[in-house]
C-alpha cells in the first residue's frame, strides 16, 4: 500500500535548486519538453518521455470540454542523480474534471513530488492541491481514490537516480 511522504525543507531546497539551476546550464541532452493533448472521453490516456535511461509516464482519465494541449519536461541534472518530471497545462488552468492521475518515474526514487490545481502564468502564483488529494509512493505520485477534487494544472515529481560513482 502507498503511503504518503512528508518532505522536509531540505528536500524543497533541492528541488528548487534542480529547478532554477537546470536551464542555466543544462545541454539538449540533459532536457526535453513535448506537447502532448490531455482527452477527454472517460478513456485511460498514458503519455510517456524519456531521457538518459530514465522515464517519466503520465496516465490520466477526464471528462467534460474537448482536448487540451499540456506540456510534459523531463530534465537530467548534470551529475545524473536527479530526474525530474512537470506536465502542466500551459495557459495555467485545465476545464477538465479528471477522475484518475499517476505520474510514474522509471529509474528512480521519487524525493520531492507536488501537484497544482492552477498553474502560475503571467506573474500568478501555482495553487497546491490538499496534500491528501494525491499520494506519494517510491516511483509514483497518484490521484488519492475518495479525495481527489477532480482539478489538476501541474504536476511534477524529482527523482533520485540509482546512479552509481565507479
Amino acid at each position: 500500500m502507498a503511503t504518503e511522504k512528508k518532505f522536509p525543507v531540505t528536500n524543497l531546497t533541492v528541488f528548487l535548486l534542480f529547478v532554477v539551476l537546470l536551464p542555466a546550464h543544462a545541454s539538449d541532452e540533459q532536457t526535453k519538453t513535448a506537447e502532448f493533448d490531455v482527452k477527454p472521453g472517460g478513456t485511460l490516456y498514458t503519455f510517456t518521455e524519456s531521457i538518459g535511461g530514465y522515464e517519466c509516464s503520465f496516465s490520466f482519465v477526464a471528462q467534460g470540454g474537448t482536448n487540451e494541449k499540456w506540456h510534459m519536461s523531463v530534465g537530467l541534472s548534470e551529475d545524473n542523480k536527479l530526474f525530474s518530471c512537470s506536465v502542466w497545462r500551459p495557459t495555467g488552468k485545465s476545464y477538465l474534471f479528471f477522475t484518475a492521475f499517476k505520474m510514474e518515474l522509471k529509474g528512480t526514487k521519487v524525493e520531492y513530488a507536488n501537484a497544482f490545481s492552477q498553474a502560475a502564468i503571467a506573474g500568478g502564483q501555482d495553487k497546491d492541491l490538499n496534500s491528501e488529494e494525491y499520494t506519494i509512493a517510491e516511483s509514483t505520485v497518484t490521484h488519492t481514490q475518495g479525495k481527489f477534487n477532480s482539478q489538476l494544472s501541474k504536476l511534477m515529481a524529482i527523482g533520485r537516480t540509482r546512479h552509481e560513482e565507479l
